[in-house]
């Protein structure tokens, strides 16, 4: 529909979805929260400043973004980032939580597979200000903490039926 991947795009996270990325700085399977036959949970490579724990939801199926996902794919992907925002709150006592979608470049997507961002807000964390040029890469094993503390939130937790 309105596709912008260039030509020969090796899309990263169609990779993380089929399990064959290989183990880097950006991904270990470690960061992986939770996974079934449509949709994986991650931890996200980049972290801001004054909210670690942003989480990255994506299909396994590849649609590069919104306009191509189907609606009940978008309701398992709600579903799932409702469940993690929960395990947020559980987990962090976070103040709130902010999910965060983008599409086609002039709506600041980057990665050309469709994903949502779920991130733990606090009072005063002026996330905002610091969103543009304040992410950095969190290291692996600081990201193995995040996902086992949102993982140990999750256990029981069941999609609903969408």
């Amino acid at each position: 529909m309105h596709n912008h991947a260039p030509p020969g795009y090796i899309c990263p996270l169609c990779a993380i979805a089929r399990g064959r990325a290989p183990e880097s700085e950006m991904f270990t399977p470690a960061d992986v929260l939770y996974q079934d036959a449509s949709v994986v949970a991650l931890m996200g490579a980049f972290q801001w400043p004054n909210n670690p724990g942003n989480v990255v939801v994506i299909p396994r199926e590849h649609f590069e973004n919104i306009y191509d996902l189907p609606l009940p794919l978008a309701a398992r992907m709600h579903d799932l980032s409702r469940g993690i925002a929960l395990a947020m709150k559980a987990a962090w006592h976070c103040d709130g939580v902010s999910t965060r979608q983008h599409n086609e470049p002039a709506g600041n997507q980057d990665t050309w597979h469709y994903h949502q961002h779920v991130t733990p807000r606090y009072e005063g964390d002026n996330f905002y200000a610091t969103y543009v040029g304040g992410k950095a890469l969190m290291p692996p094993a600081e990201r193995a903490e995040y996902a086992g503390q949102l993982r140990d939130q999750l256990q029981g937790w069941t999609p609903a039926d969408t």
